[in-house]
């Protein structure tokens, strides 16, 4: 992913578009990620046990100093608060690294509760999951100031796949899902039919509401939004099966070296190396669901499980709103898309399933009990 990575991002750099050298920068997060990584894999377990509150709240301080911090070091970028401006590096945006932290701090509240309930009950299972929601809501509506709807529902991904995973009895989880299901469903009805009481009654921006009206009518709708969504389905349709060849898209897409990458390699590589792509993330959930089964510590199975939702909603997320399938939600391709807090925020997710991995793996000479 390294290579595609640097790969198309040289491409998206060198149209004329940027005038930056992203490639440079890429390479050096990809450096710090590695770093990072390494120094995850330092602590044991139960270390990360124990530091996963300490992680849990550092992140949510830094998220609530970024809404106090002047513009100077905390600049407004495309209508979001969400960066801190790091000299001679960029900007770092604390909620890429706030996600992993509530992933363990999540596997942390499922394996405490469990470890404390041998008889599940209604009440037991409603009580892990207001626990779990608690941890959740707070670090949403943190990022919800900003504000960045795409990071929250990565959050809620991760929630619902962990309370999935935690062992909640399931017709509880039925009624759940289906809740939340009903309430998006109404929500986007209210969007369509009565936009004015959504903008000004729930506080939903006005873009926001244009990168649904271009999700539902992308040919029609007139806004800023379309227009981005329909340069990349003409990106990745003409590139057909194979692509245009390196370096020779024509099309002007926006943010190609960002979110819209993988229309970038759509156009240039075709069908054949957006296939390539999603192979290679499905051989990377695969084998992180094998390290997830194949271990004994609860611990570590959730934060894989973790892992697996935030990376999955990732790719069916990026990969989906640029080919119209969802709604533009700003959210980047993992390992791909240039970003260094994005490939922290990975980085230090796969740091903590190698920690799981090596931490409980198995000799062939080891003494049985």
């Amino acid at each position: 992913m390294f290579c595609v990575s640097c790969i198309s991002i040289f491409s998206a750099q060198t149209n004329g578009q940027y005038e930056d050298n992203f490639l440079l920068k890429q390479i050096m997060w990809y450096f710090v990620g590695t770093v990072v990584l390494v120094a995850t894999m330092i602590f044991d377990l139960e270390q990360l046990r124990k530091l996963s509150w300490y992680f849990y709240g550092f992140g949510n301080f830094l998220l609530v100093l970024l809404i106090f911090t002047p513009e100077r070091f905390a600049p407004t970028i495309n209508g979001a608060k969400s960066w801190f401006v790091v000299p001679g590096a960029g900007s770092l945006q604390p909620s890429e690294i706030v996600k992993v932290c509530l992933i363990l701090v999540l596997s942390n509240v499922i394996v405490s509760h469990n470890s404390k309930i041998f008889d599940k009950t209604i009440k037991s299972d409603l009580l892990l999951i207001l626990k779990m929601l608690g941890f959740t809501m707070v670090p949403i509506m943190l990022v919800m100031m900003q504000p960045d709807l795409g990071t929250s529902l990565v959050m809620l991904a991760i929630f619902a796949f962990m309370l999935l995973m935690s062992g909640v009895a399931w017709r509880l989880l039925v009624l759940l899902y289906s809740s939340v299901a009903l309430i998006g469903f109404g929500l986007i009805l209210m969007i369509i039919k009565i936009p004015e009481f959504v903008e000004g009654t729930l506080g939903v921006k006005e873009y926001q509401l244009g990168r649904i009206y271009s999700w539902l009518d992308p040919e029609n709708y007139e806004g800023p939004e379309a227009y981005q969504l329909n340069k990349a389905l003409l990106a990745i349709g003409s590139g057909k099966i194979y692509g245009k060849g390196y370096q020779d898209g024509s099309v002007y897409l926006p943010e190609n070296h960002t979110d819209f990458i993988i229309g970038n390699i759509g156009e240039e590589f075709g069908f054949l190396g957006i296939s390539i792509v999603l192979t290679l993330f499905f051989l990377l959930i695969y084998r992180i669901i094998r390290i997830a089964l194949e271990i004994d510590d609860p611990f570590g199975s959730f934060i894989c499980a973790g892992v697996i939702a935030m990376i999955t909603f990732h790719v069916f997320q990026n990969v989906g709103m640029a080919i119209g399938l969802v709604p533009i939600t700003g959210i980047p391709l993992p390992f791909i898309s240039y970003g260094g807090s994005s490939l922290l925020g990975s980085m230090f997710a796969m740091g903590l399933v190698f920690n799981v991995k090596f931490r409980t793996r198995k000799y062939m000479f080891s003494a049985n009990d």
